[in-house]
């Protein structure tokens, strides 16, 4: 099967419009091009090249940014997306959309030039977009009677917690706290697709899909483990958060162990998953190793953060809008690179935190990676997001 092309995309009705047609639509091309400008006004912020007039200092407004910019946008666009077909309900689309989508991007723009603004104008737009996200997933939750998607609520609930105290009190533990949280949803929704969809490739092939395993129990421990390790991360307990944190590591082991990551290693779709899950025990390890032996805490937020949020972002909605779309399962060209140059960015990024390569240099390449590696999504994706379904159907 041949990849889609970008002229076979411009014969198919392109528009704006059709942006607003299913929530993964808007929401992944929103976090690709917050990515593309917030990551290079980063660098130059960070680096003394330019200064913006941001509602918050540099470094933190950075922090919420890729927390609570581009991880809330993913967030939407999965969770919207997924919960219709969970739920079997009508999907969230139209104004509808476009007011929810307006809420994030004006907070985006709030944050980043609203230094004279008021602070309660700010924060508000910022708080107001993930209760309604997860309204609206919520009330289809609800009345589908469908309990075993409450935690994925519960996670986003904690999330948004972390939001409050963070843009309130302006204390970086938050934005820890946070990523905890994210690596807690990586944990739930990850456990879920990254097996399943390995099973799957497996079946079709006729290989040994019967050795990915799916242990709820080990699933379970894994993501009460988080919770606990939020709450003692942001009361100050540094023995528990550590000897947490390596429990927390060797579960998810044990579960990527389970999955057999090494049986799709010639399918970029799902190794990106399985690689990028990877990266929650790196990160883990390096929290441990942060608050027993000193190391830096930027290594084990970068591990989280470019590692282990925007590798899997960027493998689920390459995926994603594939198969929303009603295109088959193929990669487009260019989008390896992509996976390569994310996840060297987080390489470099956590190498530069241990000093490994000059700081300057390090940030700045690693910046120029996550642009490259988003700047191909947006150069293979655009046409397809914006294009109608290749089957027909609505969405």
């Amino acid at each position: 099967m041949q990849a889609i092309s970008s002229h076979e995309t411009r014969r198919s009705g392109a528009s704006v419009t059709r942006l607003f047609d299913y929530p993964f639509r808007i929401f992944f091309l929103s976090l690709t091009l917050l990515s593309l400008i917030g990551i290079p006004l980063w660098v130059l912020q960070v680096t003394g090249t330019i200064q913006l007039p941001l509602a918050m200092p540099g470094v933190l407004w950075h922090q919420h940014e890729m927390l609570f910019g581009f991880l809330s946008a993913a967030i939407a666009g999965f969770l919207l997306t997924a919960v219709c077909v969970w739920t079997g309900t009508e999907r969230t689309h139209g104004m509808r959309l476009f007011l929810l989508w307006a809420v994030w991007a004006s907070a985006r723009v709030l944050l980043t030039v609203g230094a004279d603004l008021p602070a309660w104008l700010v924060q508000g737009v910022n708080l107001a977009f993930l209760p309604l996200v997860m309204l609206d997933a919520g009330w289809r939750i609800w009345h589908a009677r469908q309990k075993r998607q409450l935690m994925i609520l519960l996670v986003l609930g904690l999330l948004w917690l972390m939001q409050i105290a963070f843009v309130v009190r302006l204390n970086p533990v938050y934005a820890y706290g946070a990523l905890i949280m994210a690596m807690a949803l990586i944990s739930i929704i990850g456990g879920r697709i990254t097996p399943a969809f390995t099973t799957g490739w497996l079946r079709q092939r006729g290989l040994a899909a019967d050795r990915v395993r799916m242990v709820p129990a080990l699933d379970m421990a894994s993501v009460f483990t988080m919770v606990l390790l939020l709450a003692s991360l942001v009361t100050g307990w540094t023995m528990v958060t550590a000897g947490l944190a390596l429990v927390a590591a060797a579960l998810i082991l044990v579960r990527l162990y389970h999955w057999k990551g090494w049986l799709v290693r010639e399918e970029p779709l799902l190794w990106i998953l399985h690689l990028s899950i990877l990266w929650v025990p790196v990160a883990l390890i390096l929290l441990a190793g942060t608050l027993l032996a000193g190391w830096p805490a930027s290594a084990w937020t970068h591990a989280a953060g470019t590692g282990a949020v925007a590798c899997l972002v960027l493998g689920v909605i390459a995926r994603v809008s594939l198969g929303h779309t009603g295109r088959p399962m193929v990669l487009p060209k260019g989008m390896v690179l992509a996976f390569a140059a994310i996840h060297l960015a987080a390489l470099i990024r956590v190498t530069t935190a241990f000093e490994g390569l000059p700081w300057h240099a390090g940030v700045t390449v690693s910046g120029l990676l996550w642009a490259l590696a988003y700047a191909i999504f947006l150069a293979r994706y655009t046409g397809i997001l914006a294009s109608p379904r290749v089957d027909g159907k609505p969405g």
